[in-house]
C-alpha cells in the first residue's frame, strides 16, 4: 500500500510516499481504508520537529481520516466492515490503510462525504473543547474569532453560532470574511487594515469581547487581549501566525480577564467520556446539516506540498485534504 512517510525531519518537499506491507488489526482494533486524510496546521510543525508531539521516524503525518472498514480485530463489537468510519489517531493517517482502536472510530453521517467527515476531529473537536470546556460560553455572550476563514476559526465560527453567541469573525482579507459570515458570523473585523483592539471595541460598542477564540497568535495577540471584557476568556488555541506571543501580565490583571490554553488532545486523553458527549453532539449537528465542514481543497495523496504549502501560507480557508 502507499504511505507518505516523514523519514527525516524537515520542510513538505522532503516527504516521500513509499510501498509499505499492509496492516492488520490486533485486538481491539479495526483497520481503515482511508479514503480522505485531513490536514492541520500542527502538520506543519510536526514533520519538521517543532511541534510537541515528536513521533519515531518514519511516520505519515495527518491526525484524521476518513474512510471504510477493512478489517476487524478480536474482540471487537458492533462493527462490520465496509461501514464508513472517521477516526482521530494523532498522526498516520496519509496512507491507504490504517490500524486504529475501535474505541477511536466513530460513524459518518450519510450527510457527509469522506472528505468533509475527516475534517471533523480537530478543528471541530477543538472549537467543542474550547467553547464549551475552557470558556462555558454562553448564549448573548459575544466571541471573536482571530483567524476566522482557516478551517480552526470556521469551525469555531459555525459552534459558537450554534451555542447561540454573537460571533465577529476577525480575518485578514474581505473574501474569508465573507466565507465566516457564511458559516454564522454576525460581524467581522479585517485585521489587515483595522487594529484589532480598536475593531473589537468598536464592535463591542466598548464593553469588549466575552470569549476569544486566537488560532493566530503572533502580532494580534496583545492589541486582542486589550479588546477584552471584565471577566472575559482569551482561549489560546494555536501559533498560525508563527511567533508565540509574549503576554503583559499586567494586561490580565487590569481586565480581570483568565488567559485559558487549548489543548485539545490532551483532553481527549484524560477525559475520553466528554471527548466522546462533544463528538456525537458534533454528528448530530452534522448530521442535521448544522454544520458544514467546508473543504477548502481536496488533493490527490501524490500533490501533498501543494497542501501543506496552502496551509503554511496561509492561503487556506477551510479544510485541506488529502484523498486516496
Amino acid at each position: 500500500m502507499k504511505a507518505l512517510l516523514c523519514e527525516a525531519h524537515g520542510p513538505a518537499e522532503t516527504l516521500v510516499i513509499r510501498d509499505i506491507a499492509e496492516p492488520s488489526p490486533g485486538p481491539g482494533e479495526v483497520v481503515i481504508a482511508v479514503k480522505a486524510a485531513a490536514l492541520n496546521f500542527f502538520d506543519t510543525l510536526i514533520i519538521e520537529g517543532r511541534y510537541q508531539t515528536k513521533p519515531a521516524l518514519p511516520f505519515s503525518p495527518s491526525a484524521e481520516c476518513a474512510g471504510t472498514i477493512a478489517s476487524i480485530g478480536e474482540g471487537v463489537t458492533g462493527w462490520r466492515v465496509g461501514e464508513r468510519v472517521a477516526a482521530w489517531l494523532g498522526h498516520g493517517a496519509a496512507r491507504e490503510s490504517v490500524v486504529v482502536p475501535a474505541q477511536q472510530i466513530v460513524r459518518v453521517p450519510d450527510a457527509l462525504d469522506d472528505a468533509q467527515a475527516a475534517g471533523l476531529f480537530v478543528t471541530y473537536g477543538t472549537a467543542m473543547h474550547g467553547l464549551i470546556q475552557r470558556a462555558g460560553l454562553k448564549g448573548g455572550e459575544t466571541l471573536a474569532v482571530l483567524g476566522a476563514a482557516g478551517g480552526a476559526g470556521l469551525a469555531a465560527v459555525e459552534i459558537g453560532a450554534l451555542l447561540g453567541a454573537h460571533v465577529i469573525a476577525c480575518a485578514s482579507s474581505a473574501d474569508k470574511l465573507a466565507l465566516a459570515r457564511t458559516h454564522g458570523a454576525q460581524e467581522e473585523l479585517d485585521y489587515s487594515s483595522e487594529d484589532p483592539k480598536a475593531g473589537l471595541r468598536r464592535l463591542t460598542e466598548g464593553r469588549g469581547v466575552d470569549v476569544l477564540y486566537d488560532t493566530v497568535g503572533g502580532d494580534l495577540a496583545e492589541p486582542a487581549l486589550r479588546a477584552m471584557a471584565w471577566e472575559g476568556r482569551y482561549l489560546v488555541v494555536g501559533f498560525a501566525g508563527g511567533a508565540i506571543p509574549k503576554i503583559a501580565l499586567n494586561l490580565l490583571l487590569l481586565k480581570g480577564c483568565d488567559l485559558r490554553g487549548v489543548f485539545w488532545g490532551e483532553f481527549v486523553r484524560r477525559e475520553p467520556a466528554a471527548h466522546r458527549r462533544n463528538m456525537e453532539r458534533l454528528l448530530d449537528w452534522a448530521a442535521n446539516g448544522h454544520i458544514r465542514a467546508h473543504v477548502h481543497a481536496a488533493l490527490p495523496l501524490e500533490r501533498w506540498t501543494e497542501g501543506f504549502a496552502l496551509i503554511g501560507d496561509r492561503k487556506a480557508k477551510g479544510k485541506i485534504i488529502l484523498t486516496l
